[in-house]
C-alpha cells in the first residue's frame, strides 16, 4: 500500500489491492494479514473511534459464571516497550475470579498515524494458581522474527472487514470480523449507540467463536459474559 492509504475492506472478503491474504483452504473466509501502510509512522499514544490508547485510561468489566464473579480490568499504563524497533504502549489486563487474580497480561499496542489504526505487537502473559504463584502463560509472543503485528482496531471501520489481530504462527492467531456497527447496548455504565460488534476466531481452535462489543469514544463494553461497569481516566 501507498503511504497515507486507509485500509479498504469490502463485504465478503474482497480485499483492496496491496493486502496479503491468509487462506488455509478454498472454503475458508479470507482474512487480511498485512495491513501496515508503507512508510508507516507509529506513536505509543493515540485513539480512534473504538479504541483509546492514552495513559491512565481504564475499563472495568464484570460478569457472573454460575456462582463465580469475574472481573476484567484493562488499564493503559504510563509505560512503553520497544518491540521490533517500534515503541509500543503497555496495556495491562487483570482478570480475577471471586476477587482472586488468575491472569495478568501486558499487551503492546501502537497507533499508526497514517491510518489511525491500532496495531497489536504482542503480549506477555502470566497465570496464577490458587496460592498466588505465578505461572508463565503459553500465549506470550512478540512481533519479532517470524511473528508480525496484527490489527487490533482499524481506524476506518467498514462492515465485513476481516483481519488478523495476532500473527504468531502456532502460538496466537486471533482474527476478527466486523459484523455490524449500528447496535445499541445497555450496561451498568449506560446505554450506548452505534456499537461495533465483532466475531473473533482462530485457526488454532477452529470450533471456538467469541463476540465483542465496542462503543464509540469508550472502547470495549462487552466481552462474552463480561459487561462494562466503569470507564474513564485514573490517576
Amino acid at each position: 500500500m501507498k503511504n497515507v492509504f486507509f485500509p479498504l475492506f469490502i463485504l465478503f472478503g474482497v480485499i483492496a489491492s496491496g493486502f496479503v491474504v491468509v487462506k488455509t483452504d478454498k472454503n475458508e473466509k479470507k482474512f487480511t494479514e498485512d495491513l501496515i501502510p508503507d512508510s508507516a509512522v507509529f506513536s505509543s499514544t493515540g485513539r480512534n473511534t473504538y479504541f483509546i490508547l492514552e495513559p491512565g485510561y481504564r475499563l472495568v468489566l464484570k460478569g457472573m459464571d454460575g456462582k463465580d464473579s469475574s472481573t476484567l480490568i484493562i488499564t493503559v499504563l504510563n509505560e512503553t516497550k520497544k518491540v521490533g524497533g517500534i515503541e509500543t504502549r503497555v496495556v495491562e489486563e487483570n482478570e480475577s475470579v471471586n476477587g482472586r487474580t488468575i491472569e495478568i497480561s501486558r499487551n503492546f499496542f501502537a497507533c499508526c498515524k497514517n491510518n489511525n489504526s491500532i496495531y497489536y505487537f504482542g503480549e506477555e502473559t502470566d497465570l496464577f494458581d490458587k496460592d498466588g504463584n505465578k505461572i508463565p502463560g503459553k500465549d506470550s509472543w512478540l512481533a519479532t522474527g517470524n511473528n508480525k503485528p496484527g490489527l487490533q482496531m482499524p481506524g476506518l471501520v467498514l462492515l465485513g472487514a476481516r483481519y488478523y489481530q495476532e500473527i504468531a504462527p502456532g502460538i496466537a492467531m486471533d482474527r476478527a470480523e466486523i459484523l455490524s456497527t449500528d447496535n445499541a447496548f445497555t450496561t451498568p455504565s449506560g446505554t450506548f449507540k452505534n456499537v461495533l460488534k465483532t466475531e473473533e476466531t482462530t485457526p488454532l481452535e477452529p470450533l471456538e467463536k467469541e463476540y465483542k462489543l465496542y462503543a464509540p469514544g469508550i472502547g470495549l463494553i462487552k466481552d462474552e459474559g463480561l459487561v462494562l461497569v466503569q470507564y474513564g481516566f485514573v490517576n
